[in-house]
């Protein structure tokens, strides 16, 4: 598996993170497919893409090598683990880094992060036995949904509720900003 160096500062896929973003998705780490494009999401077998567009969080479909374009949408995207590439089963638990998540989440002040599995909720949250959905407890400030992963690889799992869930609460703050402008 790629790593970086482990004395270097540089990330695989940069944080696409700004402040008072509507909602950040967090993955756990980019997959091969992903490093080799330089995209968040990049497998073509992956539904985070099109899910996007479904449930009305983008006004079209994008290619996974806009992901810049996500910031004027205002969402934001980040991994827990920002040195390693490849399926949850082959990272390294050590990498994966909660408190850099939990800074970034204090410092950029989003108004929801949306975990993208149940594995990157579970390890980010420091939490067991979670349903998807909208979480009864705050994360630095933030509103958290648990999203069923976009993998192909978790097809089995795959629920689009929870993804609707989240692009409702975005929706809302839409709207009220709409209505104060």
């Amino acid at each position: 598996m790629p790593q970086a160096s482990s004395r270097s500062k540089h990330h695989l896929l940069p944080d696409l993170l700004a402040p008072g973003l509507d909602l950040v998705f967090c993955g756990t780490a980019p997959s091969p497919a992903s490093f080799k494009a330089r995209a968040y999401y990049a497998n073509p077998g992956n539904a985070f893409w099109p899910t996007l567009y479904a449930v009305g969080l983008t006004s079209e479909r994008l290619a996974p090598q806009r992901f810049p374009e996500l910031l004027g949408f205002g969402i934001g995207l980040t991994d827990l683990n920002k040195t390693e590439v490849g399926s949850d089963h082959e990272l390294t638990p050590a990498a994966m880094d909660a408190g850099s998540l939990h800074a970034k989440l204090r410092r950029f002040r989003p108004a929801a992060i949306a975990f993208t599995s149940k594995n990157a909720a579970s390890l980010g949250l420091g939490a067991k036995n979670l349903v998807y959905g909208r979480q009864p407890d705050l994360l630095e400030g933030a509103v958290v949904f648990v999203l069923a992963s976009p993998s192909g690889r978790a097809r089995s799992f795959w629920t689009i509720a929870p993804w609707q869930e989240a692009a409702s609460f975005v929706a809302e703050r839409r709207r009220g900003r709409e209505r104060a402008a």
